[in-house]
């Protein structure tokens, strides 16, 4: 199925009734030329729904990655309301001078869930567990900028007396076999109870492949043809080329253990996917994940001498052992060495550690036009400058995508306002991109100007009251004893 994989951009996301968001969309189409790296930075106020776009995309990426989502999806639904709906779109590159844009759409909803403790039957507490209640993937087609297909759904799971609609594009993709449909249906609840995609799901996919694996795509029937692209593109992208760094990840630095994402050659084929890996010495990784992990340090060193000057990251093997299935493994440490002196990184400051975390997939971004990544608080311990220096290089000079949020304002001064959006108070409008900036303005300016005067059509700051705040601060005093 590799003949399928394509190109996959991802072009806009809407959310409603997500964590404090009711409605809000964001479109990463710059409008820049062809293989330029589209970056959007996300700024606003604490509380204004920032972390919820890193989280939907966390979502999207399980979701296509066929995993269970985590319980904390059912939290995230908007207090007062029932279920959240997702939607995202992307553009697949298809032959010369045609296009597929592809809509996906999720609604996530809860079930009722009962957590019991192994050492009182009593104690046993209600909880809820996150459900995908439906999904829709629909496809539109262009031809030289034109559209000769509107958005017509090809798997929509919103149906109760059928596998799924249309019926015709159910019969089509499954060549109308009951029997493998009726072998479907249980395994469609099963995913729904079970928190993940049915859409994405190994069973649909596989009986999918099932129909349509042949040697000469050309017998193929072009509809079927386009729809798979889409599908095996999308999954490979979810599996692949969507990487999430997030606040999760950015805690698991203070324990000293690194999530690595790596994305390598290896030989002729290439090497993809995430490992986690303790750098105090006091953990054990495989040999072959030892192997991988120095190919991917050979890789940032490369950039890293150049962003931090005199700086190198090694590893070395500290013990060797056998794990309990007989597989050799390594008990590593990794050191940074500034101008030959090598110190454990684990000693380094949280800056140091950060851009150690996050260079490959900057480098993958730089270098790979179908690659996405999303990163909460990139600004998060590292100097202002250099993160406005790089950002601004990826943009130029990149070709992937890169999604951030902020509250170190520097990149509004190195990044074209296409690049921008801001959160608003407005509920229904959750998210805008700056207007009526001239091309001489400064938007640090323009944004803190906007913060005091609300020039824009929506309030993108909540009004606090520095008084009211100081007498505060007096009063919870009083409750100590202060």
């Amino acid at each position: 199925m590799l003949d399928f994989i394509r190109d996959v951009r991802l072009e806009s996301i809407k959310i409603q009734d997500f964590k404090n968001v009711k409605c809000g969309e964001i479109f990463l189409d710059s409008g820049k030329k062809k293989n330029i790296a589209e970056i959007i930075g996300l700024y606003g106020q604490n509380g204004s729904g920032k972390t919820a776009l890193i989280d939907a995309l966390s979502l999207l990426k399980k979701l296509f990655c066929g995993r269970v989502i985590d319980r904390k999806y059912a939290d995230y639904i908007r207090v007062g309301t029932e279920k959240a709906t997702l939607t995202y779109t992307f553009t697949i590159k298809n032959e010369k001078d045609e296009i597929i844009n592809a809509e996906y759409l999720v609604c996530i909803g809860k079930i009722e869930g009962v957590q019991e403790n192994n050492y009182s039957e009593s104690e046993k507490s209600e909880e809820y567990l996150p459900s995908v209640v439906w999904e829709r993937l629909s496809l539109q087609i262009k031809s030289n900028g034109k559209v000769i297909e509107e958005y017509e759904p090809y798997i929509n799971t919103n149906s109760s007396n059928y596998l799924f609609e249309p019926i015709d594009k159910c019969e089509m993709l499954l060549k109308g076999d009951e029997q493998a449909i009726n072998d479907l249906i249980p395994q469609k609840k099963l995913t729904e109870l079970s928190s993940r995609s049915f859409i994405f799901s190994r069973e649909l996919i596989n009986a999918v492949r099932k129909k349509h694996f042949v040697t000469d795509v050309s017998s193929i029937d072009k509809a079927i043809l386009r729809f798979m692209k889409t599908y095996e593109s999308l999954v490979y992208y979810g599996n692949f080329r969507l990487f999430i760094f997030d606040t999760r990840d950015a805690s698991m630095l203070n324990m000293d253990i690194f999530p690595l994402s790596f994305n390598l050659k290896k030989g002729a084929s290439k090497v993809n996917g995430n490992i986690v890996i303790p750098i105090n010495g006091n953990g054990l990784i495989p040999s072959d994940a030892y192997e991988l992990a120095e190919q991917i340090i050979d890789s940032m060193n490369v950039v890293l001498k150049e962003i931090i000057p005199g700086l190198k990251i090694s590893i070395r093997i500290v013990d060797k052992e056998l794990s309990p299935n007989n597989q050799l493994s390594y008990r590593v440490q990794f050191l940074s060495e500034k101008n030959s002196k090598p110190i454990p990184l684990c000693y380094e400051s949280d800056g140091i550690k950060k851009i150690f975390c996050i260079l490959n997939l900057l480098i993958n971004v730089y270098n790979r036009y179908s690659f996405t990544v999303a990163i909460d608080e990139l600004d998060s311990g590292i100097f202002e400058y250099l993160l406005g220096e790089l950002l601004c290089i990826i943009s130029n000079k990149g070709k992937g995508q890169l999604i951030f949020t902020s509250h170190n304002l520097r990149p509004l001064e190195t990044l074209d306002k296409s690049c921008i959006v801001f959160t608003t108070t407005n509920e229904e409008k959750r998210y805008i991109q700056p207007t009526d900036v001239e091309s001489t303005d400064n938007l640090r300016d323009f944004y803190y100007r906007d913060i005091t005067l609300g020039e824009q059509s929506d309030e993108v700051y909540e009004a606090t009251n520095n008084s009211e705040i100081a007498f505060a601060f007096k009063e919870a005093g009083e409750y100590c004893g202060s």
